[in-house]
């Protein structure tokens, strides 16, 4: 098998770094301050396996119950447990394509059949997943990596048609508009992630949660590692939760430089899909962008260069701060495009 293949993470601090989706600001100073108490207490015992105080806040946020919510070390995990759970030898898996490629690896380590159904140009949704027919249905919301959204109606529609399974996969979703998360509440066959690696400024903690009706959550418990998730995560992100205004704020300032981020490259000749994300995807009609790449890299610039077949020549830029995106902009400024 093809394993995933993350961003390119340095070991030194001279890069911009626009390639990995981070957010460019700090968690609230309640995360900094719960982190820093704990660490000085009690990590000699394990962590809660069920993180119930976690599970609790997160309920009374998000206007759900606790059984209705499953913690796991970051998203990447909860998709994980859900096959695990789920897919066994050839059950197909089915998701637009090209999308989150995480999914093909963990399906392949499952022995199951990965399903790709195109996306148009536009990367709307496309016809055909339901009669895919697969035990479970991905659908990244805003996608990665176009940042493009799906309209929650359309969601709801195809979780009453798929014969399986609706995961729908919403790492993105505080950048965007609108989420699925309250079809939680009636579709029983839906479940919902979130991860706080963005939005809340914690990609370090690796903290997910998973949405949904609870015998679903109960399935899943059963196959999750018993302490998955470790005493400080559960303490940053609880605190991170009791904090949600610093997120709103950091996500409206990031929102305000994706604006100025795709006017910037769409003067420099790029095409740029209307992001919903705290990244966008670039591409350039006339000019190869893996030369782009190389010579942004070589000024302190990383951004995400995709030379696949179904992303062919494309690069995804993450929101930075002001100052990064300027630096950014010119950057472009020196390099020659026709």
């Amino acid at each position: 098998m093809r394993g995933y293949v993350p961003g390119e993470q340095p070991q030194d601090r001279r890069y911009i770094k626009l390639n990995t989706n981070e957010n460019p600001y700090p968690p609230s100073p309640r995360v900094i301050e719960g982190v820093r108490a704990a660490a000085t207490e009690d990590l000699r015992l394990y962590p809660d396996p069920l993180a119930t105080v976690l599970r609790n806040r997160a309920a009374a946020v998000y206007g759900l119950h606790r059984e209705n919510i499953l913690v796991g070390n970051g998203s990447d995990e909860l998709l994980s447990l859900i096959l695990r759970t789920c897919v066994g030898p050839n059950d197909r898996v089915v998701f637009p394509h090209p999308t989150y490629s995480l999914y093909d690896t963990l399906v392949t380590i499952q022995e199951g059949q990965p399903v790709h159904v195109p996306y148009p140009a536009d990367f709307s949704l496309p016809p055909g997943l339901a009669e895919a027919e697969g035990r479970v249905t991905f659908v990244c919301h805003p996608n990665s990596p176009s940042g493009t959204p799906v309209p929650i109606a359309a969601i709801e529609t195809l979780a009453a048609r798929v014969s399986g399974l609706l995961v729908v996969d919403e790492a993105y979703v505080d950048f965007a508009d609108a989420s699925a998360l309250e079809l939680v509440r009636h579709c029983d066959n839906v479940i919902v992630l979130r991860t706080f690696s963005k939005s809340f400024s914690l990609a370090g903690m690796r903290i997910g949660l998973a949405f949904a009706a609870a015998p679903l959550i109960d399935e899943l418990m059963k196959v999750k590692d018993s302490y998955n998730v470790s005493r400080l995560s559960i303490v940053a992100a609880t605190a991170a939760l009791e904090d949600e205004a610093w997120m709103q704020a950091n996500v409206a300032r990031i929102r305000r430089t994706r604006e100025r981020l795709m006017d910037g490259l769409r003067s420099r000749g790029f095409g740029v899909l209307q992001s919903h994300a705290n990244f966008v995807l670039a591409r350039h009609p006339q000019r190869s962008l893996a030369g782009i790449y190389e010579m942004l890299k070589a000024r302190g610039i990383l951004v995400r260069y995709f030379a696949t077949p179904e992303l062919f020549d494309a690069l995804r830029i993450t929101v930075g701060t002001d100052a990064e995106i300027d630096a950014l902009l010119s950057a472009l400024q020196e390099i020659p495009l026709p």
